[in-house]
């Protein structure tokens, strides 16, 4: 029997448990009859954690509130977002540069926020662009992307975005080894071994204003890197990596790259790397890449081109990167709160590998190492392990702490979550999920001080949870208590797709801090207008820009007319609203872009083409009073050479006798 047939028969045995097991026994009691209370967020209530959930390949990230599920808002992030005028006004469109122009869409796999001293601080919130590789970062005083950052030399950033415990770096793993930017990329796929690198870049984070910028970047052999989590406490100065892929296969990865019994954890002296940095040892290489800025004060996006960036070759300069043997084609790799405990899940795996840090530390020291891969020391397996939990379930992917001494781990195909003790590996609890889960996540679990009150895992397949909605399903999240020695499943909710991996902050952290309204006299735009009196319309050639504001429920000015066919019509909208929650929109018929969401004090802008000649409404596109549907007013569109004079008004009617004047000073 050939490889790939007894890799199939496998395969099928591992599915039809895995469809065996989206029916677990007793789904009826799986609910018991107290679930609702503790799910339960009375109205006019806060919920007690936010949820911040990677919206996969919408390329957006969610918030949600904990316990209650309701979700609060989309930030669109790597995306265009029609609701909010991401991607669609002439200030935010910068933010969708990258080093191939404006890309509309990415591929939003994983959050995490914020650290300080190992715990979270509720500033940002980071995402990754898997597809275009790029990481950004959210701020959560005004729930908005503040800066995104393209990552040269990497293909397929899956493997990010994932900090240190004081957020001095954002670090990322290239999904697809692929040649690196400043090298010949058009060679044949057969040269995989010779030609193709993986990269880990470094993004260091400014400790007040955020600002990222790649510090360095490691050049290493030809894997797929996955997961990743940073040391803390005594691990602190180290980054650990799952890679799979050490066959460095190129064709049909499901049989070829899953040959071996172990591949590795990668595990990253980043303190030494920064000695090499500092001595000089890294080298220079001409690369291209986008790094895209917002600016609150103008509320606008800045779009720049970098040309260089500092590579350490992580095999030539030793004592930078060492590998741990992990079965078998590892997915998460995560570090307990204390920092001694690294876990391995092999999604291939029966078992959940747990290494120590002092014994990885003590096998390194002892040059404990069964040889080398591509010139990486490879750390004999049983010299670093501390232990093995055994017969824990199927598909082991996940793993997050409850600060307590217990692991929690998320299992797609037996669809459950496994409750496990650290020190004594020992099983202590299980609770069936519905159905196929990936990632899971605790408030704070991933750092030093976990909220251990819940688990929420986000589950691939939801057959039979919701009403059917064609031939795609809801995807989901499902809320477990946690307080208690045992599992208790207390409610679930549809996620915008796909649920992938999210964090969770205490409400209190954030809520304190949120932006309500941006002043209207520290509006720096440059084409705003601060009143109504400085509203006016401007002809430059063939650009017309209309400096237009927006109240309760009005627009000015809301009569214009010598706009002409090919104009290129700026309409820069100023809300002048200083009261919370009082957004405007603004659209304009026939714009083949979208509209704009306009917050309390801030100006945005829509660019418009007449194409033909006509009347054109505008009007207010986000509801905002009882008089929300008389808010609009006119543009007239003549012909191209028309001798029609620009004017525009507000407040002249056409059954005054005077509004056949031209004005043009608007009032």
């Amino acid at each position: 029997m050939n490889a790939f047939l007894k890799l199939s028969l496998g395969t099928a045995a591992l599915l039809a448990v895995g469809f065996q097991a989206c029916k677990p026994k007793n789904t009826s009691s799986a609910v018991s009859g107290d679930a609702a209370v503790k799910a339960y967020v009375p109205p006019g209530k806060y919920d007690e954690f936010y949820n911040f959930v990677s919206g996969g390949f919408s390329g957006q990230l969610s918030v949600y509130g904990l316990p209650s599920g309701r979700l609060f808002r989309v930030i669109p992030v790597f995306s265009v977002d029609p609701e909010k005028g991401w991607g669609y006004s002439e200030e935010t469109k910068p933010m969708l540069m990258t080093s191939h122009g404006f890309i509309p869409w990415d591929d939003l796999h994983h959050t995490e926020l914020s650290q300080t001293n190992g715990e979270i601080d509720g500033r940002w919130v980071f995402g990754n662009a898997n597809n275009t590789p790029r990481v950004a970062r959210v701020d959560l005083k005004t729930f908005r992307t503040a800066e995104i950052i393209e990552l040269p030399n990497s293909a397929g950033n899956h493997s990010s975005p994932f900090i240190t415990e004081n957020t001095e770096y954002v670090v990322a793993g290239t999904r697809f080894s692929v040649p690196v930017d400043y090298a010949n990329g058009d060679v044949p796929i057969s040269t995989y071994k010779e030609n193709f690198k993986g990269t880990i870049s470094f993004i260091s984070v400014g400790k007040e204003d955020g600002k990222m910028d790649i510090a360095f970047q490691l050049l290493l052999p030809g894997v797929n890197f996955d997961l990743s989590h940073a040391g803390k406490g005594p691990s602190h100065g180290w980054f650990f990596f799952s890679c799979y892929n050490s066959e460095q296969a190129n064709t049909l990865l499901e049989v070829n790259a899953s040959q071996k019994d172990k591949d590795f954890i990668l595990a990253v002296n980043w303190k030494k790397a920064e000695e090499y940095l500092k001595a000089g040892k890294g080298k220079k290489e001409k690369v291209r890449y986008a790094r895209n800025t917002w600016d609150e004060s103008t509320h606008t996006g800045k779009h720049e081109i970098l040309e260089e960036v500092t590579v350490l070759d992580g095999v030539a300069l030793k004592d930078i990167c060492y590998l741990i043997p992990c079965p078998k084609s590892p997915h998460g790799c995560d570090v307990d709160p204390t920092g001694e405990y690294i876990v391995g899940s092999g999604k291939l795996a029966a078992l959940i590998p747990v290494f120590s840090y002092t014994k990885m530390q003590k096998a390194i020291a002892a040059k404990a190492f069964e040889g080398e891969y591509e010139g990486i020391p490879v750390i004999k397996y049983e010299e670093a392990l501390h232990g093995e939990v055994q017969k824990p379930g199927l598909g082991p992917l996940h793993t997050e702490f409850d600060g307590k001494g217990n692991a929690y781990t998320s299992f797609f195909v037996s669809s459950e979550i496994v409750k496990w003790n650290i020190k004594d590996l020992k099983v202590l609890d299980r609770a069936p999920t519905f159905y196929s889960i990936g990632h899971l996540s605790i408030p704070g679990g991933d750092s030093k001080k976990p909220s251990p009150k819940y688990v929420v895992g986000y589950n691939k397949i939801t057959k039979d949870r919701y009403l059917p909605t064609g031939p795609e399903l809801a995807q989901s999240a499902q809320i477990y208590d946690i307080s208690g020695d045992k599992m208790q499943l207390i409610n679930d909710f549809p996620t915008i797709g796909e649920p992938h991996y999210a964090q969770s902050a205490p409400a209190e952290l954030i809520s304190k801090n949120s932006v309500k309204i941006f002043k209207i006299e520290e509006n720096n735009h440059p084409y705003v207008a601060k009143g109504e009196k400085e509203s006016k319309v401007v002809r430059e050639g063939n650009k017309v820009h209309v400096y237009i504001t927006a109240i309760r429920s009005h627009f000015s000015p809301d009569n214009i007319e010598g706009v002409k066919v090919g104009d290129e019509v700026y309409f820069h909208v100023t809300n002048l609203e200083q009261d919370w929650d009082v957004p405007h929109g603004f659209a304009v018929k026939g714009a083949n872009n979208g509209e704009l969401l306009v917050m309390p004090g801030e100006t945005q802008t829509l660019k418009w083409v007449p194409e033909k000649t006509g009347i054109f409404p505008i009007y207010c596109t986000d509801f905002c009073s009882a008089l929300h549907q008389e808010m609009s007013g006119y543009v007239r569109v003549s012909p191209k050479g028309s001798t029609v004079p620009l004017t525009f008004s507000l407040g002249k009617n056409s059954s005054d006798a005077k509004s056949k004047e031209n004005n043009s000073n608007g009032h």
